[in-house]
Parts: structure tokens; C-alpha cells; sequence
């Protein structure tokens, strides 16, 4: 009696549930094709998926919890830059991208001892970029006005916007600074680590090769134990001046504080960019007592204790 009572019950549950499950792939299918903002070049950090949407919602992706669920339906997300290729981008294509994009990638150098001046050129030619975007993008995300990002090659790719360039280079350097003054120093201080900063940038500009780096490094601590300037061609060779030969006008007319013939201790900011070697230098000058060096007719440097010896090697 009961029986095909029950049979109805069951094929109503069955067509209810088909229902709402049709419901739900409509609900679906329209949230999918939602339009949304992007980016052409998407910079996604290594971690989970809840990490990743997390630093998307930070950086004002219209992306919600719950497509953390349909990222790992597509696949699982891809870390790096990703090539979007598209600023407006429907929901489930950006997210069928976070998962499946890759992006070509170009390699960027800056060469230590180079200035931001020159690497902005370089990377403006390379990339199609903006200079002014760059600098402007460099500004509003560095410490210091040169000297952050660090000398290395650069894997970016193509399409990449100048403010996310700057913030990655920054934001990859400053990463290993941290790394480097605790490894150093045992914590990091941005204000005191950066003074280590500077003086690799002079040690960068001065040094014929890596074995003088430790060598100079203690010139410019002895120098500045003992209150005397600098007075270091290196120096002013920041910015546009990169690849300007110093000269006596230019010692007499720059007021910058880069000019340590005519200022007491350490310009304000790095001269230029620095590398490894030249922040351990910077970090463990060499346990000499010069004051003075020299470029010798060999393209090295003579390194003397007295001023009378320092003239001396002016003829070696």
C-alpha cells in the first residue's frame, strides 16, 4: 500500500534536488561571466591557494573566498608573473589563468655599480616602458633614492607595467637586504643597514677588483675614525654622473652631499648599485691601517699609511 507513495516521495526529492542543482550551474555559469579588472602581466606569490587569494583581495582583485574552490577546480595556481593578457577579463577566464598562464620572460642586468639613472635607460628601452613611470614607481616603493635594488640579472616578463616591475625589484631586494643584515649583523635595521649600504656603493665605484674591496673598505673606516673626508672621486659618480670623469670644477660646484672632498662622513644614499662582495666588504673592511690609495700604471691600486707615501705612488 505504502509502496508507490513511496516511489513518489523519491522521484519529487530527485527532481527537487536536479533542480537546485540546475540552479546552481546557472548561479554558476552567470558568476563565471562576470567581467572584472586585471592586470595584462599578474605578479602571484609562491603559497597555498587561501595565501594567494588573500594577496589578491589585498591588491584589489575582485576575487572572493570561495574562488579558491574553482582556482583548484581549473587546476592549481602558478606562481610568478603571470600573462593575463587581458585588463578586462571575465571571472572564470582569470581564473582558468591563475592556474593554466604562463608568462614569457626577458632577463633584465643591472650591473654593480650602476646607477638607478642608468638602469631606468636601460630598462625603458628594453621593456617599452616609461622612464617617468619607472622613476616615479621606484619612488614611491624604495627606502632610498638608489642603491635598493641590488646588482643581479632579473627574470620579468613581457607585458609587466612599471609599477609592478618596481614594486617586484624592490620588494625582491629589500627581501635579501633583510637576509644579509641578519646573516651579518643579527638583525635587521633598516636606518643602520642601509649605512652599510653607502659605503658599499663608494667601495663598488673604488675597487679595481673584488680582493681591493675588503682593502678599500678599511681606508674608508680609517678615514672616518680618524674625522677625515672621504674625499673619494667615487662618490660623485651618482646618478646621471655615472660614467662622468671627476674633475676640480666639479668637486668645487657640487653641493650635493655625494661630495665627500668637501663633506664630513657618508653621502645620504647609496651611490649606485652594490653586489655581494661589496657589502661584505662594506660589513668586514680588512685589518690594515691605510689612508690613502691610488690607481697604479697596473689598473690596480697602491695603498699607503702616510700622505708622503701617497704621493709617492702617484709616479708607480
Amino acid at each position: 500500500m505504502n509502496k508507490p507513495v513511496r516511489n513518489v516521495r523519491n522521484k519529487i526529492s530527485l527532481s527537487v534536488l536536479m533542480d537546485g542543482i540546475l540552479i546552481i550551474l546557472i548561479i554558476l555559469c552567470f558568476y563565471l561571466q562576470t567581467s572584472m579588472q586585471s592586470s595584462r602581466v599578474v605578479y602571484v606569490p609562491k603559497g597555498g591557494t587561501n595565501a594567494i587569494i588573500a594577496y589578491l583581495q589585498a591588491n584589489n582583485f575582485d576575487v572572493t573566498t570561495g574562488d579558491k574552490y574553482l582556482v583548484r577546480f581549473f587546476g592549481y595556481p602558478q606562481s610568478g608573473w603571470l600573462n593575463i593578457e587581458q585588463e578586462r577579463i571575465s571571472k572564470g577566464d582569470f581564473l582558468y589563468k591563475l592556474a593554466n598562464a604562463k608568462a614569457a620572460l626577458e632577463d633584465i642586468t643591472l650591473i654593480p655599480g650602476e646607477t638607478l639613472y642608468f638602469f631606468i635607460k636601460e630598462v625603458s628601452v628594453k621593456l617599452g616602458l616609461d622612464e617617468r613611470e619607472l622613476q616615479i614607481a621606484y619612488d614611491k616603493y624604495a627606502p632610498m633614492p638608489d642603491g635598493v635594488i641590488l646588482a643581479n640579472t632579473y627574470k620579468v616578463p613581457k607585458g609587466i607595467s612599471a609599477s609592478h616591475l618596481m614594486y617586484y625589484l624592490v620588494k625582491t631586494s629589500l627581501n635579501e637586504h633583510k637576509k644579509l643584515a641578519i646573516k651579518f649583523l643579527g638583525e635587521y635595521d633598516v636606518k643602520q643597514w642601509f649605512k652599510y649600504v653607502i659605503i658599499a656603493s663608494i667601495i663598488q665605484k673604488e675597487s679595481a677588483n673584488e680582493e681591493e674591496m675588503p682593502i678599500v673598505s678599511a681606508v674608508i673606516r680609517n678615514r672616518l675614525d680618524k674625522k677625515m673626508r672621504l674625499q673619494m672621486d667615487g662618490s660623485l659618480n651618482y646618478g646621471k654622473y655615472s660614467h662622468t670623469k671627476v674633475t676640480p670644477a666639479m668637486i668645487r660646484n657640487d653641493t650635493t652631499s655625494y661630495n665627500t672632498y668637501r663633506n664630513d662622513g657618508i653621502p645620504e644614499a647609496p651611490v649606485g648599485s652594490v653586489g655581494f662582495k661589496a657589502i661584505q666588504a662594506a660589513v668586514f673592511p680588512a685589518n690594515v691601517d691605510y689612508l690613502y690609495f691610488v690607481r697604479n700604471k697596473n689598473g690596480v691600486h697602491s695603498f699607503s699609511k702616510t700622505y708622503n707615501e701617497h704621493v709617492n705612488n702617484f709616479s708607480k
